[in-house]
């Protein structure tokens, strides 16, 4: 099922018309509006959607420097709406929507729920964050939107997830795939079986998650694990969103202009080759953007998709940019290493990368968790006994074939590593 088959399903030259059309009206409406976009943008010509490689890139760093409200193109009192980042890295940065602004997002959302099975009439338990973070509204209006019955539940308090997910037996449910996982893990230690929930679907986003992250979830619930993209900057979720087919995420691309550069030269590339995703609105009034750089790594495809979308589709994000590693002169995103630990069935999707920065050279420690059944057929949790010991000793020979590094790899006793009831944090660093 198609939510708005005339907006995702449009002929590909009307998408193109449309994008121009719309690529115009945000152009002159930011130059217009905010001085910002006036001084970089004012007198460029945009005739081709291929010109939009000549205009200047707008940075997270820029957003921040504008805090709070400098790149607004609307008046306060046009603001329905504020989110924010969580400033970890100082500042947050601000974004605000307009009441049509926030139409859209409904929109949007609608249409990567209903392209992961949701139905009107369905319950949606909803695991993200409310507040400033944009996971648990975008969610939330977009299911209302369809026409879901939704239960706000919000992260943290495992407990309640538990009962809820037990009680009211929703059909989807929606999180950060670590705290979904956390909760999953939390019912079977209950000696409860999470996939009697009778979950239909599952939609995970706000952290970069692989294949075998998405087998662990599907195991472990027994229902269809969905990937859902978006950044607070743009819109929030709803950016893009996997269809049934699961062959990529469809970007919602008649408001959002994906690109994908080169991070080094900032040279736009290919469909298929692997760079950073640049985004730019083309419907957003309250705070359009330009060229904006995500710093997440994807690729992007225009083959057409077997579910009828015609949208652009990218490929599930690898990382960030300013998240890769560099070890001994090797790059490395966290998700390779996640990759080559879930395919390796006596271990759970629980692990921790530690980053020694304290000698010349850095290095590198894996920690991860044995699975149950393995733990038992030990008799316990022994780091030294000749099970674990030689499934230490495997892992780490798997790991250094795929990333092309030695690791020092601990597989610590069950349920040592911490869970999130947000975003896993997946590095430490040790200076």
């Amino acid at each position: 099922m198609i939510w708005n088959p005339d907006a995702e399903a449009m002929p590909r030259e009307a998408r193109r018309r449309l994008q121009r059309e719309r690529l115009s009206q945000t152009l002159r409406w930011a130059v217009e509006r905010v001085g910002f976009h006036r001084e970089r943008l004012g007198g460029v010509e945009v005739r081709h959607l291929e010109d939009l490689a000549r205009l200047p890139f707008v940075r997270k760093s820029e957003l921040r420097d504008a805090y709070p409200f400098g790149l607004f193109a609307v008046e306060l009192a046009e603001v329905a709406r504020i989110h924010a980042s969580s400033g970890t890295k100082g500042k947050p940065t601000i974004v605000g929507y307009t009441a049509g602004d926030l139409e859209i997002w409904r929109e949007v959302m609608a249409r990567v729920l209903t392209a992961a099975g949701a139905r009107r009439g369905d319950m949606l338990h909803v695991a993200f964050g409310y507040g400033l973070f944009t996971g648990g509204l975008g969610f939330h209006e977009g299911a209302e939107r369809v026409g879901m019955t939704v239960v706000p539940v919000s992260s943290g308090n495992t407990a309640r997830h538990r009962l809820l997910l037990r009680d009211l037996a929703p059909a989807g449910i929606c999180g950060t795939p670590s705290f979904v996982l956390h909760i999953a893990e939390s019912l079977a230690a209950e000696s409860g079986d999470p996939r009697a929930l009778g979950l239909r679907y599952g939609l995970f986003g706000a952290e970069p998650w692989t294949e075998g992250m998405r087998a662990s979830l599907e195991r472990a619930l027994g229902c269809r694990a969905y990937d859902v993209y978006g950044l607070s900057e743009i819109i929030g979720p709803g950016v893009a969103g996997e269809c049934e087919v699961r062959a990529g995420l469809h970007i919602q691309d008649d408001h959002f202009l994906p690109e994908v550069i080169d991070p080094a030269t900032e040279q736009v590339l290919e469909p298929g080759r692997e760079g950073e995703l640049v985004l730019t609105t083309l419907t957003k009034r309250a705070l359009p953007l330009v060229r904006y750089r995500t710093g997440d790594i994807t690729t992007l495809t225009d083959e057409p998709c077997p579910c009828g979308r015609t949208s652009v589709r990218m490929a599930r994000v690898k990382g960030r940019s300013d998240d890769m590693l560099i070890i001994k002169g090797v790059n490395l995103y966290p998700s390779e290493v996640e990759g080559t630990l879930l395919e390796i069935e006596e271990l759970v999707p629980h692990y921790q990368l530690v980053v020694d920065r304290r000698s010349t050279l850095a290095t590198l420690e894996v920690h991860v968790e044995p699975g149950p059944e393995l733990v038992e057929r030990c008799g316990g949790f022994d780091a030294e006994h000749p099970v674990i010991a030689s499934l230490r000793r495997r892992v780490a020979e798997r790991l250094q074939k795929a990333i092309g590094l030695s690791v020092q790899l601990t597989i610590v006793a069950p349920r040592t590593l911490p869970r999130s009831e947000g975003k896993a944090v997946r590095v430490i660093e040790r200076r």
